[in-house]
C-alpha cells in the first residue's frame, strides 16, 4: 500500500550543506527508526516513532527557488488527512514530526491505516514460509492438526507482540 506524506523538509547534504529532500527520504528513516524499536504494525506517526531525525524544518521551494517553511494549521493538516495525505507538522522543540498513517486506500477500512497495511504484508510474507513444510505431505487429519499448530503458533506470538488481538485459523476438509 501507499502513504503519502506533506511537505517536504531540510536536510544535510553529505558535505554539510542543506538540501530541500522529499517527504520520502525523511519517512524511509522514520519507518526504519519505527521499526527499530517496535514493530512494522506500531505506527510510524507521533511522538513516540514518528519523529524525523533526518530533516530540520518542513517546507516546500518557491517559484523563485527558495525554501519557504511551512507551518500547517490544524485546519490544512485536517484537509490534508481526509483527503489521505499524511501531514509532517513542524513542532517547537521536537522538529519534523509525522502526524499521520494513512495509505492512499480509497475504501474505508483498518487497511486504510499504514501499520495495518504492514502487519498483513509481514503475514503474507512469513505465513508461506512456515507453511511450507506441509507441502507435498498427507491431506489428513494428522497433517492438518500439525499446520495449524505452526500457524497458531505465530499468531500467537503475534498477539503478545501487539500486532493480532483476535485470530481463527481454520484448517479442515474445506
Amino acid at each position: 500500500n501507499l502513504a503519502v506524506y506533506y511537505p517536504c523538509g531540510v536536510s544535510t547534504n553529505v558535505d554539510g550543506t542543506e538540501v530541500v529532500v522529499p517527504p520520502s527520504h525523511m519517512m524511509l528513516r522514520t519507518y526504519a527508526y519505527n521499526d527499530q524499536v517496535a514493530y512494522q504494525w506500531f505506527a510510524p506517526a507521533g511522538l513516540q516513532r514518528g519523529v524525523i531525525s533526518n530533516a530540520t524544518n518542513v517546507g516546500y521551494v518557491s517559484a523563485e527557488g527558495e525554501f519557504v517553511p511551512a507551518s500547517l494549521s490544524e485546519g490544512m493538516r485536517d484537509a490534508l488527512y481526509l483527503n489521505n495525505i499524511n501531514p509532517i507538522r513542524q513542532m517547537i522543540n521536537r522538529g519534523p514530526v509525522a502526524w499521520g498513517q494513512k495509505t492512499r486506500s480509497p475504501v474505508s477500512s483498518a487497511l486504510d491505516r499504514v501499520n495495518v497495511a504492514r502487519l498483513v504484508n509481514y503475514i503474507r510474507y512469513q505465513a508461506p514460509k512456515i507453511v511450507e513444510p506441509f507441502l507435498f505431505e498427507q491431506n489428513d487429519k494428522l497433517t492438518r492438526k500439525s499446520a495449524k499448530a505452526v500457524v497458531d503458533a505465530f499468531i500467537s506470538e503475534l498477539v503478545s507482540l501487539r500486532g493480532v488481538y483476535d485470530w481463527v485459523t481454520v484448517c479442515d476438509e474445506s
